[in-house]
């Protein structure tokens, strides 16, 4: 079986508030199962981390945004 990639974390992120939520909470065994390269877990503990700081409600529009950004460049 083919392990889920970032494309699959950011799409569940985009559609899951509870998944993002547990992410936002304790990011380390949701991370374990998908296929990371290190600069991609880095950018999703920095947006992770800067959405901790966000109101719930604004969360997954800041995750995001941060990860679209930093994806794109």
């Amino acid at each position: 079986m083919q392990r889920l990639g970032l494309p699959d974390l950011i799409g569940r992120l985009m559609i899951d508030r509870e998944f993002l939520t547990e992410l936002v909470r304790d990011p380390a065994p949701i991370l374990a199962e998908y296929e990371l390269e290190a600069a991609e877990r880095a950018r999703i503990l920095q947006a992770v981390k800067q959405a901790a700081a966000t109101p719930e409600s604004e969360r997954a529009r800041a995750v995001q945004a941060v990860l679209m950004k930093r994806l794109a460049t």
